[in-house]
């Protein structure tokens, strides 16, 4: 069928498989924002914008007077951007897509965008095409390749003049951010297109519905590509393919509708920080947990990371990823592919989350329980029902629980001062 530039015919469109079968993707904000590296991604609007005082500080000491924000430029190098090694760690991450921002809210674009004259990475800065070079490198990886971009930019005279307007002229989109949309479609192909900076303005300004409409009609990624749902003021969590809802959202109990929750490394911004603290970064059992959660709940997880200027992902996130790469090793066939399970966690415990795949359930705990025995009420076991854990070769013990469910024995764990690192799946079959 061919789809009508309108809500109800656009949100009728299947979801396609590959995205809910991914469950893990690695999220990149990487431009101009990297090189003051301060505060975080907003920075401009912070410092331009609002006018606040510690940005406009730390301008003062750290560059010279008049510097405008278009001076940082210039110092977005990518000098040590090497495309094949993030591939090659988003790959051991786990991660099954990769979402790269092409332009934030700055209007810088990562490409040579030509509505984008000399503020764009192919002019300026690296002189290189970013959104190309990584797009290269992940496919080769055979990860699926998402890309950010932004609809609105903060101080584009054309987005200010129609904003003046109340919104009824459309000269910025008619002649920046449409052309952009279109362009990253017929250039890179992407199989997910993560749409932001849509939340001033209603759909008939943005045109989203007839960019949608010819996405899914026309377009060479037609059938493959999925689109989140921030394409107009009221649009999240109601309207496009999946739902964001809202950065880090939690839904709390199960949807009815696919989504993805997007995190970051640094819990205090999207982009690279140079001022970061370990204290303000999510731990290897914090990701953990946050994922179980997520796919518990049928969501995605979406990690953030923030390259330097210079195109590093600095060691401490490469740790972090590489750990969440680790634990999927031995744990991603709970993950990957999985559907919700009738409940998705204890009632009597948050440590405790179901993930199945047919008959085949799956239990993720997140303490290990002190006695060696986890307790798990929601399953019903019969006599043909089977434990193993994942990772551990064997079976286990298991026996019927006095008040319902049933009671495993866990291997035992060598006694240790360093608590076991988080999260063990038991894996069970021949339950209801």
């Amino acid at each position: 069928p061919r789809y009508r530039p309108d809500w109800a015919s656009l949100d009728a469109r299947p979801l396609p498989a590959w995205f809910d079968r991914a469950k893990v993707g690695v999220f990149v904000h990487w431009g101009v924002f990297s090189v003051p590296a301060w505060g975080s991604e907003w920075f401009w609007w912070h410092w331009q914008g609002e006018r606040r005082a510690d940005y406009e500080s730390f301008v003062r000491q750290r560059y010279p007077p008049a510097t405008t924000y278009a001076d940082f430029a210039p110092h977005f190098t990518a000098h040590d951007f090497q495309p094949r090694e993030w591939a090659r760690l988003f790959q051991r991450a786990g991660a099954r897509y990769v979402v790269l921002t092409t332009k934030h809210h700055e209007g810088f674009t990562n490409w040579g965008s030509p509505v984008s004259w000399n503020w764009n990475s192919l002019d300026m800065g690296p002189h290189r095409d970013l959104v190309g070079e990584l797009g290269q490198a992940l496919r080769e990886s055979n990860i699926h390749y998402g890309l950010y971009h932004s609809l609105l930019e903060w101080f584009n005279p054309l987005y200010l003049a129609d904003k003046e307007s109340g919104f009824k002229t459309q000269n910025f989109v008619l002649k920046k951010t449409m052309p952009e949309l279109y362009d990253l479609v017929l250039k890179y192909k992407p199989d997910l297109i993560w749409s932001d900076g849509d939340w001033e303005a209603p759909d008939s300004y943005w045109n989203s519905t007839s960019f949608l409409a010819w996405l899914y009609n026309d377009s060479p990624v037609k059938d493959t590509v999925v689109v989140n749902d921030r394409w107009c003021d009221n649009c999240s969590c109601h309207h496009g393919g999946y739902y964001n809802c809202a950065d880090k959202y939690k839904p709390g109990t199960l949807p009815a509708h696919k989504w993805e929750m997007c995190s970051s490394i640094d819990k205090l911004s999207w982009g690279y920080r140079s001022n970061m603290h370990i204290a303000e970064l999510m731990d290897e059992a914090s990701i953990i947990e946050e994922l179980v959660q997520t796919v518990s709940f049928g969501g995605n997880y979406l990690l953030n990371v923030g390259p330097t200027k210079e195109g590093v992902i600095v060691p401490i996130f490469q740790e972090r990823l590489l750990a969440l790469g680790r634990w999927l090793d031995t744990n991603g066939e709970a993950i990957y592919e999985s559907k919700p399970w009738r409940v998705q966690m204890e009632t009597s415990t948050d440590s405790v989350w179901y993930t199945s795949k047919g008959p085949v359930v799956y239990a993720i705990f997140l303490i290990w329980p002190q006695d060696n025995v986890l307790q798990l009420s929601s399953p019903t076991p019969s006599p043909a029902t089977q434990v193993t854990m994942l990772g551990f070769a064997g079976t286990l013990k298991w026996q019927k629980s006095p008040r319902k469910g049933l009671l495993i024995t866990l291997p035992s764990m060598l006694p240790s001062p360093v608590p076991a690192r988080s999260g063990w799946t038991v894996k069970l079959e021949g339950v209801k």
